[in-house]
């Protein structure tokens, strides 16, 4: 007993940030969720709703200020006939994610799920009349597949909802809201997500930042999170703020950027001790938009997943189905190829954690115990040399076919001879330290 307690204890000091005095302390149950969050390390976004018909992107309906009472006339014709959430489900994991992210209730405010708190939902306003994510968290729990849940802290629908940087021309009638009624309404929704759809693995919050022009507004987020903490202990929460995480929260999430930088503009803050996810589109959107099909290469994607690894994160990597209700066609076929690569090297990735040897532009570095992969991803010489001071190196082989491969130990480190310069989406060396 004594040293399951002292276990509990390091686990909650590794895993919960440092930064100041922290209340919430996560259970047994949440310490192992973090766990397997990490070894997972690839998750598929699926962005769907009625902006899916429109075939714009998921922000149409604020850009193009569209009528709140116009726009859910939409609802009235969605019928995904093709939606089959056991070939969606199959697909996902024959790429070797682990998890799923499906929005259940985006910024419009249409419910993807059936709810008992509003008629404008996937089965009461639609003439499909079928619960979507039922069916699709069926699947994922018989095909063992974690289900996380996006839920927008914003809408751009309901009249309850007060008014933020968003939204303010889809006209609503009161800027001020009601913030009592919304926020029992997202409550009570949040309740029946963690009740009637069997394990959720995490709630994966957005739009805290559409009050950045008041940044005294309460989001009661304290009083939420404990509520979802207490459905199910081992929910793990994260919130897409861009902030350095708040008290309650289980993972850190980075939109478009690798911890530690901020190329897109939406990243920068400190990464915390908490496990680490960086989401990223397929092609340019997040919800479905017919005009773009400009995909990302599979070594590109390979190498983003690689990337995040190497950065002690996950990657959660986003689709936008069709409002026919399937995924397109050339996100199905990068699964695919993405999957045969992961069955070769998944074991690099699997339960691995940012390598000993930071990030270089070469590459990254993952490692289990005393086993560092070396993922080779943009280099143009033979010889490559790597800062492993006070680490000594027993053996050093190409992961694929086991073969020898010669190093040197010289003054802060070794030097890998290559033999050739390496043309592969990724070169994978592996090395036995001592």
């Amino acid at each position: 007993m004594k040293t399951y307690l002292c276990s509990i204890i390091l686990l909650i000091s590794s895993l919960t940030l440092p930064l100041h005095a922290q209340n919430y302390i996560p259970t047994p149950e949440n310490l192992k969720s973090r766990q397997e969050f990490r070894d997972g390390r690839f998750g598929i976004f699926l962005h769907w709703g009625l902006y899916a018909m429109l075939a714009t992107g998921e922000w149409t309906m604020t850009e193009k200020n569209l009528n709140y009472k116009e726009y859910a006339k939409l609802a009235g014709g969605f019928y995904p006939s093709k939606f089959d959430a056991a070939q969606w489900v199959a697909a996902i994991k024959a790429s070797g994610a682990k998890y799923i992210c499906f929005t259940s209730r985006h910024h419009e405010g249409f419910s993807m799920f059936h709810t008992r708190y509003s008629d404008y939902n996937i089965v009461d306003a639609t003439p499909f009349k079928r619960d979507i994510l039922k069916e699709l968290a069926d699947e994922c729990h018989k095909q063992g597949i974690r289900l996380h849940l996006y839920y927008s802290h914003i809408d751009w629908y309901r009249e309850d909802a007060p008014w933020g940087g968003t939204g303010r021309g889809t006209g609503r009638p009161n800027p001020a809201g009601n913030w009592s009624s919304y926020y029992q309404f997202m409550n009570n929704q949040l309740t029946e997500l963690l009740t009637n759809y069997g394990e959720i693995g995490a709630i994966w919050f957005d739009g805290w930042w559409d009050q950045k022009q008041n940044p005294d507004f309460d989001w009661q987020l304290p009083e939420q999170y404990a509520l979802i903490h207490k459905l199910q202990p081992g929910c793990l929460i994260g919130n897409n703020h861009h902030q350095t995480p708040f008290e309650g929260e289980d993972i850190q999430i980075f939109e478009r950027d690798l911890p530690g930088e901020n190329k897109a503009g939406y990243s920068g803050q400190d990464v915390s001790q908490l496990p680490l996810e960086t989401c990223e589109t397929m092609n340019g959107m997040w919800g479905y938009r017919i005009t773009d099909q400009n995909y990302k290469s599979t070594r590109t994607l390979i190498q983003l997943l690689v990337k995040a690894a190497g950065k002690d994160a996950n990657l959660l990597m986003n689709i936008g189905p069709q409002p026919d209700g399937c995924l397109p066609e050339i996100a199905v076929q990068r699964l695919k190829e993405v999957g045969e690569w992961m069955q070769t090297y998944g074991e690099t990735i699997y339960g691995t954690r940012g390598g000993c040897v930071a990030p270089h532009p070469w590459g990254v570095t993952t490692q289990k115990g005393n086993r560092l992969f070396v993922h080779i991803l943009d280099y143009q010489d033979k010889v490559l040399f790597l800062p492993l001071e006070n680490r000594k190196v027993k053996r050093a082989f190409t992961f694929v076919d086991k073969q020898p491969v010669k190093y040197k130990q010289v003054e802060g480190g070794i030097t890998l001879q290559l033999g050739e310069v390496p043309t592969e989406t990724d070169k994978v060396i592996e090395l036995q330290l001592d």
